[in-house]
């Protein structure tokens, strides 16, 4: 969950991270409360923008919804293809969706908004292909308030801060309401769900987050080594502690 839809050059990588993601605990749960939120007739027709490997399209499908995932990664498309054969996926643009005005009864974006080059324009788009009276719901994590237990709480900080800024648009979970409401949207409403995770899993995230800090120059190459090696004993002795509070925002067209 912490480290999906960033910019991995390596679109296997990319997938490996996001299955993580999907595997952590509450994800599911996180996933079926935007269905929910979407409040979907029977049949209606809704769509995933950057759908990835087709998770949701699949899932949204068996509940009786009218699914189309857009993803503009033809590798993505050909990995949702393989997973789930009978979805609907599509190489779409999220600012330039394949779709008539007015089409859609549902719109969902799940860890995406961040890495949108344009997210005005995505919205501006969203609201064309919602009916009247449709449904928008985004998921995101606000990139800067990932909480890590560590005995070096200042590097913490530092890292944290240095990878958020190696994102387009890393804070732009907690401007959801905003968005959405300069955009005419209506009913505007914003949850936020807060996931612990104590398991070992979680290292690889931690690590990326030293190396692209370490990148930008905002740590040394010794002090990203000491604190992944604070980290990894933390996941051997059982005391490992990432919080991850995620922005969920719903509104109607």
């Amino acid at each position: 969950m912490a480290d999906t839809h960033t910019a991995y050059t390596d679109t296997d990588t990319l997938i490996r991270v996001l299955d993580a993601a999907d595997a952590m605990p509450g994800a599911a749960q996180l996933r079926a409360r935007t269905y929910e939120l979407l409040r979907l007739a029977p049949g209606a027709t809704v769509v995933d923008v950057g759908c990835g490997t087709g998770r949701a399209v699949a899932e949204l499908t068996r509940q009786g919804a009218t699914a189309i995932g857009v993803d503009p990664d033809p590798a993505m498309l050909t990995a949702a293809h393989t997973r789930f054969p009978d979805i609907d996926v599509r190489a779409a643009d999220a600012a330039d969706l394949p779709l008539p005005d007015g089409q859609v009864r549902g719109y969902r974006a799940d860890k995406v908004y961040h890495v949108l080059p344009d997210p005005h324009a995505a919205l501006a788009e969203a609201r064309r292909v919602l009916a009247p009276d449709g449904r928008i719901v985004l998921l995101g994590q606000d990139w800067d308030t990932l909480v890590i237990d560590s005995d070096q709480p200042t590097l913490t900080r530092r890292i944290v801060h240095a990878r958020a800024d190696t994102l387009p648009h890393p804070r732009i979970a907690r401007a959801y309401r905003a968005l959405l409401l300069d955009t005419g949207f209506q009913n505007v409403e914003i949850e936020v769900h807060t996931s612990v995770f104590t398991e070992t899993t979680m290292l690889p995230i931690l690590t990326g987050h030293a190396t692209a800090a370490r990148r930008t120059g905002a740590i040394s190459d010794d002090q990203a080594e000491h604190w992944v090696d604070e980290q990894t004993q933390r996941a051997r002795d059982g005391r490992l502690l990432v919080a991850i509070p995620m922005f969920l925002a719903s509104a109607t067209r």
